[in-house]
């Protein structure tokens, strides 16, 4: 009869599937702070500073071990962006509601992202950040402005949400996980 030791044994040797998320989109987006959401390190006393470089963490979820590579969204650092696209699991596209005047540059960094070799594939999800302000447009209207409805030959998804607030935050991060596992599923049967 098998005893706790044992269970507890089987238990540590099972290792969670690691998921490569890239978080990225214009500066300003929210990347960051949708970043310290999902590893629940938000504390509202600290102000985001726009991200020169890269922050990586990892959150354990659902089975998973999520590896988020949030990278910065200024024009300059976004010709560095394919350095970080091999192994890439989920893009996660950050969008800020707000600042409509910059939905075309959005849809057009977006529509180069889907159109790289290195990201075929990949499943997409589009936060529309930024929810919890009064001038906000809408989950759909983002989508509508990034024409997502012309994606083709992978899976997306658009979440409203709010980084500061984690409202929709969640069920952006259950719609990855269940990807996910839908994706090992189909390679599973090959």
């Amino acid at each position: 009869m098998p005893n706790l030791f044992d269970f507890l044994r089987k238990l540590r040797g099972i290792k969670s599937r690691e998921i490569r998320l890239l978080l990225l989109g214009l500066d300003n987006a929210g990347k960051t702070t949708l970043m310290k959401d999902i590893a629940s390190e938000k504390d509202a006393s600290t102000e985001t500073t726009p991200t020169l470089g890269f922050n990586v963490k990892s959150v354990k979820t659902q089975g998973f071990k999520l590896n988020l590579w949030d990278i910065g969204g200024q024009r300059k650092i976004r010709t560095y962006w394919r350095n970080y696209f091999d192994n890439t699991d989920v893009l996660i596209f950050v969008v800020d509601s707000t600042d409509k005047r910059r939905f075309e540059e959005a849809k057009l960094v977006l529509t180069e992202l889907l159109d790289d070799d290195k990201l075929s594939g990949v499943p997409v999800l589009v936060y529309a950040n930024k929810q919890d302000l009064v001038h906000a447009a809408t989950a759909s209207d983002v989508a509508n402005s990034l024409d997502l409805v012309s994606i083709e030959n992978r899976s997306w998804r658009i979440q409203g949400c709010s980084a500061l607030t984690g409202k929709g935050v969640e069920d952006g991060m259950s719609w990855v996980c269940r990807e996910v596992k839908e994706k090992d599923k189909q390679l599973a049967k090959k």
